[in-house]
């Protein structure tokens, strides 16, 4: 780790300086800066841009105003409104956090300690950073992924980040440089360098407040810093997902367990193989009809690679299925589904459906 040519002290001026010109302040979770907005939006732009999560950050404002909102709420209303942008367990851990600071602290977040603030469900070290530097303007450092690269540059810090001593050195440089003063201006600046100027692909170097002492510009490679995950191949599995429609058009959802792959969302019947399915479908609605697959598509997890196999089948005449009386099933209306949790795979293909549905109308 390389020291820069620059005391602390310039180094936050210079922060300020240029959030000051040029950093992001009309945000929609930078107007009344509470503890649960700015939660919200944190755990929301995880893995995420900024332009995708606005539009998803203002429609649950608007239905869930407060954390005593978000904690009464079915758990269906929030990740319905999740849907789309993926990673469903931070909508999981949001509703439990929810929970549990309405139930053990009366709605308040404990924003006067970190320890309690990382307790929580979801919430790591830098997200606890973030939410009380930006809400309360309590000194607490804050390392995303945006503020790694920008820090792992400046001192060119060797190493991908995920591991724990190259982890200790950029944190230990996030606690250096944050300021006793304007910690929500700071905490912002940092991250919007890190989005808007030194960018994973192509860091507008030129337009950055610390291109002349750089030590990763120096050299010419900022693009080896940070240091990239160790490459693995992901493995792929299969999948069978059961189209089932009644004679109205109407198809058949689950909900899926809480917990592992999409848990808590509602989506078609999946089978590993064939014999499952027709096993399935021999208990629950012998003589439909089984139409031809549709062609596989995949869909990419962090871990694995999941090969989707859409079946479409069709119920016949007035036949009913007994098991959809369970609470974890229900029909729908492919054009209008249920406001509940759906992946993204699941709303793709509800929405073939409607759109081969209208045409055969």
């Amino acid at each position: 780790m390389a020291e820069i040519a620059l005391s602390d002290e310039a180094f936050r001026q210079r922060v300020f300086d240029w959030f000051d010109a040029h950093g992001r302040k009309s945000l929609p979770w930078q107007y009344d800066k509470t503890p649960y907005r700015i939660w919200v939006s944190e755990i929301m732009l995880q893995q995420t841009q900024v332009t995708t999560v606005i539009p998803y950050f203002e429609r649950f404002m608007a239905r869930f105003p407060d954390v005593q909102a978000l904690a009464q709420a079915p758990q269906d209303d929030v990740l319905h409104l999740w849907t789309g942008l993926g990673y469903y367990a931070r909508a999981r851990n949001l509703h439990k956090a929810a929970k549990v600071v309405v139930a053990e602290y009366a709605g308040e977040f404990p924003t006067h300690d970190l320890a309690a603030m990382t307790a929580l469900p979801g919430i790591g070290r830098s997200t606890a950073g973030a939410i009380v530097s930006i809400s309360t303007g309590q000194r607490a450092a804050i390392l995303d992924g945006n503020v790694k690269r920008v820090l792992a540059r400046l001192h060119a810090v060797d190493g991908w980040p995920g591991k724990g001593d190259v982890l200790a050195r950029l944190w230990t440089l996030a606690e250096r440089y944050t300021p006793h003063r304007r910690l929500p201006d700071y905490t912002q600046a940092m991250m919007d360098l890190g989005a808007m100027i030194c960018t994973r692909g192509k860091p507008s170097c030129l337009l950055c407040p610390f291109e002349d002492v750089c030590v990763a510009h120096a050299q010419g490679d900022e693009r080896r810093y940070p240091g990239s995950k160790p490459r693995r191949e992901l493995p792929t599995r299969q999948t069978q997902m059961l189209l089932l429609q009644d004679d109205t058009g109407r198809v058949l959802l689950e909900q899926r367990p809480s917990s592992g792959l999409w848990g808590g969302l509602w989506g078609f019947p999946q089978f590993e193989g064939d014999s499952e399915l027709h096993e399935w479908l021999e208990r629950h609605c012998r003589g439909v009809h089984l139409e031809s697959a549709w062609r596989p598509f995949t869909h990419t997890f962090t871990h694995f690679r999941l090969e989707i196999t859409p079946r479409p089948a069709r119920l016949p005449g007035q036949h009913v299925i007994p098991a959809v009386a369970e609470s974890n099933r229900q029909w729908v209306d492919p054009a209008e589904p249920a406001s509940v949790g759906l992946a993204a795979p699941v709303k793709a293909l509800l929405a073939t459906l409607a759109q081969t549905h209208a045409l055969n109308a």
